[in-house]
């Protein structure tokens, strides 16, 4: 895979994260269960999964279940590994029908055994695919995943396999989760809510956010077209400064 040029922005991003928020939101403004409103956000999952083929988006993060969330109710919890399960069975057709691999990024352990071998099954069948990755944040938390490449790198060290002095930004990446997919371009999150929610800490560093109000059951195509036309006018600079093409356009 080509590695892009930070000095120059692309059309489009390659690799959108997103924080799906506002389920329970919007079960509660009608009067539904929280277990509906995750289920409307199952909805909203396949609309962006067929946006970002539409669009050109290669690779989706979801921040579908994180280490925090084990804290909720046990019925919550059981519901959304049942919603997971269930929506796999259904939506694993798309996937081999736009040739996407499916992905984990956190810790697939944590997952009850019936949700691990489905998605693992999966994983497999889909490996081969190349047209984009959907990678599902599951059990997931960045300091997590931040320690532990902090003690993988540590155990590397103390076996006399490297040398501290090596350790740099790129080494410390290739000991994180998923090291050869690119850090995000975009990091959309609904809800109005302005939190990171521990998600992505070392990928975001540089990537452009977006939040909107709009919760994430509502969340469709229309609205990923603006997220997406968001960043477009956006000026990535990386630390540098602004290109004067970007400069005209904001001040039109």
């Amino acid at each position: 895979m080509a590695t892009r040029s930070r000095t120059q922005a692309p059309a489009g991003p390659v690799h959108v994260a997103v924080i799906m928020d506002g389920n329970g939101r919007w079960a509660r403004e009608r009067g539904l269960p929280r277990s509906k409103g995750h289920e409307a956000g199952a909805e909203s999952v396949r609309a962006v999964v067929r946006a970002c083929r539409d669009h050109g988006v290669r690779y989706l993060t979801l921040y579908a279940f994180s280490v925090e969330n084990w804290k909720r109710p046990r019925s919550e919890v059981q519901g959304l590994m049942q919603l997971l399960r269930r929506f796999m069975d259904k939506e694993e057709h798309l996937l081999h029908e736009q040739q996407i691999r499916l992905r984990i990024m956190g810790r697939l352990e944590d997952l009850p055994k019936t949700v691990q071998k489905k998605l693992t099954r999966v994983m497999e069948k889909t490996s081969h695919y190349n047209a984009g990755e959907l990678i599902l944040a599951l059990s997931y938390g960045s300091r997590t995943e931040i320690a532990t490449a902090a003690r993988r790198i540590a155990e590397k060290v103390q076996a006399g396999a490297l040398d501290p002095a090596a350790i740099d930004e790129t080494v410390f990446a290739r000991h994180l989760y998923i090291p050869d997919v690119p850090d995000p371009d975009l990091m959309i999150r609904t809800s109005g809510e302005m939190r990171l929610s521990n998600f992505m800490l070392w990928q975001l560093s540089y990537a452009e956010l977006y939040t909107t109000p709009v919760l994430w059951p509502d969340f469709r195509e229309p609205q990923f077209a603006e997220a997406l036309e968001a960043y477009r006018l956006r000026d990535r600079r990386y630390g540098g400064l602004s290109s004067p093409v970007k400069r005209e356009r904001a001040s039109c």
